[in-house]
């Protein structure tokens, strides 16, 4: 296996030995050049006996201690060396007490790896829990983010500051036509319209042209044949705008225009 295990929860379901199969060989064959994962086996190992030691003990009651010790004195009474045997010695009560410790030992190490592994399943779904929250969270920023600016342009669209300019192509430049709606007040642009695809290493950008001033960049874009561009730009507030215009630049646009003028209009 080259590549790491695609789930963190893979070296928990090792440690407790219920991986399995194509799983179990891959997880083993990977750590042995992976230092990375070797340390997540580790770690994963050392939770597993945290959770293993922190399961409550259970006291068995007289009934159950009193039932094994008649059957481990039936089964030693019933064994060929019994009769031979001597005496048994006080020690041999304690590794019968030592036989039984051992065994609830053994009912109780499976226990812990249930709890361990209810333990695992449980904090893998709230992973998965917290995953699909964070997503729905995104989403809905998104929604609001979206709605925000569903807003904001019907307020821009219902403001009498709001002007409606429209680009006419420029002779001898490619076809197109589009218009900006803009608004100084509120520092907000709009821009729709349609235009031939650029040349090679060519980008279309927009220009709000201020009655004082340099021209400002409010857009690059590359059209698609047969698409209309729309999109809308925050610009600073309270700048009187005398055109707006559309030039040819090199691809990703320039601080300032360069290239011919392809569509202009008058504000």
């Amino acid at each position: 296996m080259n590549a790491h295990p695609t789930r963190e929860e893979d070296f928990d379901l090792y440690a407790l030995g219920a991986l399995e199969g194509d799983e179990k060989l891959a997880i083993e064959s990977h750590v042995t050049s992976c230092a990375t994962c070797t340390e997540k086996l580790a770690a994963a190992r050392g939770r597993i006996a945290l959770l293993a030691l922190a399961a409550p003990p259970v006291a068995p009651s007289a009934a159950v201690k009193q039932r094994l010790m008649q059957q481990v004195r039936a089964d030693a009474e019933r064994s060929p060396a019994a009769a031979s045997a001597p005496p048994r010695a006080p020690q041999e009560t304690e590794r019968a007490g030592g036989f039984f410790g051992r065994w609830w030992a053994a009912v109780l190490v499976p226990a812990g790896a249930v709890l361990a592994l209810a333990t695992i399943l449980l904090w893998t779904e709230n992973r998965q829990l917290d995953r699909q929250l964070a997503a729905l969270r995104a989403a809905a920023e998104q929604q609001q983010q979206q709605l925000q600016e569903v807003r904001e342009v019907a307020d821009m669209i219902e403001s009498h500051d709001t002007v409606t300019v429209s680009l006419a192509q420029q002779p001898g430049m490619p076809a197109g036509a589009a218009h900006v709606m803009y608004n100084a007040k509120m520092g907000m642009l709009m821009f729709d319209g349609e235009i031939a695809p650029a040349p090679a290493a060519k980008s279309y950008q927009l220009w709000l042209v201020p009655a004082d001033g340099k021209p400002i960049s409010a857009g690059v874009f590359n059209p698609v044949s047969g698409r209309t561009d729309h999109w809308m730009m925050k610009l600073p507030q309270g700048i009187a705008a005398k055109e707006f215009a559309v030039s040819l630049e090199p691809t990703g646009g320039m601080p300032q225009p360069t290239g011919p003028m392809v569509l202009v209009g008058h504000a």
